[in-house]
């Protein structure tokens, strides 16, 4: 029996050692993969910056690139990744980057001055990406993009706010270049990338906190989980009160949830907050206020004093601070914008979707967000 016994804990101690194994592996081989990638991002914009101070200036001839890339095979033999098309993407990718990282943006117009010829070499230096421009989280994002993906935003795109936006999601998510070539055709920027409004720019001060906070929340959410044609209205309302947690837990499987209708009382009066989540990513409380109608301003008053009471009563000492959102039906963005001009917590405002988008026989049976709020 003991023999047996000995065995089993012998097999689980190699269990133990194989996960642990498995798991160095895995993350050495991930480090290594980032680093690889990150030294072919910068090799690459250092050929396009050589690339395009020297063809820029009218000095090689109109075939240079091509006839430079046949030379490289030649040099090379079996060298993939130079062909003519890939050395104008890296040419590109300079141009269209040099403006955060050069802190000067290129003008074609300076190649035919003084300062465009101090500035040609005939030596290819290869420099560490360093920027003041965007924070580390999102250098850090731009050096896991694979050079394919980087090319494709950077045609597809015009902005930097919707440059960077595609490649978080591209780092975090780990996109291939079908992937990221579906999201660019669909437009996902501007169905969910513009966020809902928010006082986040003046009432959140770390940067890093402030940019991950105004990633984590949508411009519009939509309530269209219903979709069985049986249901009678009562079970439609059970329904909908089980997977209304679930569609705000849809912001992130970081968020917890803490409760509804979630009990504050300040000087022995009690004040009820409709849901109240922690965020795991942003480490802090999240507050939501739902609303059947158009956005009022006396919400962000109301919110405002949420978020103080659970800042001094809720929050612990190494959480940040606590983040409120308000869900209304629809909002005018200047009310919005102004009602936000004297608060001091942050927040901000969203708007939803229900049975508007659903089936025509399911309207009449969907409750509205009062009678949620009641249910819940």
């Amino acid at each position: 029996m003991e023999k047996k016994e000995d065995s089993n804990l012998i097999i689980s101690q190699y269990v133990l050692a194989v996960k642990e194994i498995k798991n160095a592996i895995i993350d050495s081989r991930y480090r290594a993969a980032r680093s690889v990638n990150k030294e072919v991002l910068e090799l690459n914009y250092s050929i396009g910056r050589f690339i395009s101070q020297n063809s820029r200036n009218a000095q090689w001839g109109s075939n240079a690139i091509a006839v430079i890339s046949k030379m490289l095979q030649q040099e090379l033999p079996g060298l993939r990744g130079y062909s003519e098309a890939s050395i104008k993407m890296m040419r590109i990718f300079y141009e269209e980057w040099c403006i955060l990282f050069e802190n000067r943006q290129l003008a074609i117009d300076d190649f035919n001055n003084n300062l465009a010829n101090e500035i040609l070499d005939n030596k290819i230096t290869v420099n560490k990406f360093s920027t003041e421009k965007i924070s580390e989280s999102d250098l850090s994002c731009f050096l896991n993009v694979g050079f394919t993906n980087h090319y494709i935003i950077l045609t597809k795109t015009k902005c930097l706010e919707e440059r960077l936006f595609y490649i978080r999601r591209c780092a975090k998510e780990f996109w291939n270049v079908e992937t990221t070539k579906y999201h660019l055709k669909e437009d996902l920027y501007h169905k969910e990338g513009s966020i809902q409004q928010t006082n986040f720019d003046k009432t959140l001060e770390e940067p890093d906190f402030k940019q991950r906070a105004l990633e984590s929340f949508k411009e519009e959410y939509h309530l269209d989980f219903i979709n069985n044609d049986d249901m009678n209205e009562r079970i439609i309302e059970q329904k909908v009160v089980q997977n209304i947690k679930k569609f705000i837990m849809a912001f992130g499987p970081e968020f917890s949830f803490m409760g509804n209708q979630y009990r504050l009382e300040v000087s022995g009066q009690e004040f009820f907050i409709d849901l109240l989540f922690f965020s795991r990513r942003l480490k802090c409380l999240v507050a939501f206020e739902l609303k059947r109608g158009e956005f009022k301003p006396e919400y962000t008053g109301k919110m405002n004093f949420y978020l103080a009471a659970l800042d001094k009563y809720v929050k612990l000492p190494d959480e940040n601070p606590s983040i409120g959102i308000i869900l209304c039906k629809s909002k005018n963005e200047e009310i919005v914008e102004l009602s936000f001009s004297d608060t001091s917590k942050p927040m901000g405002v969203s708007t939803y979707r229900t049975s508007q988008e659903l089936p025509e026989h399911f309207r009449k049976a969907l409750p509205n967000i009062e009678d949620l709020k009641r249910l819940l």
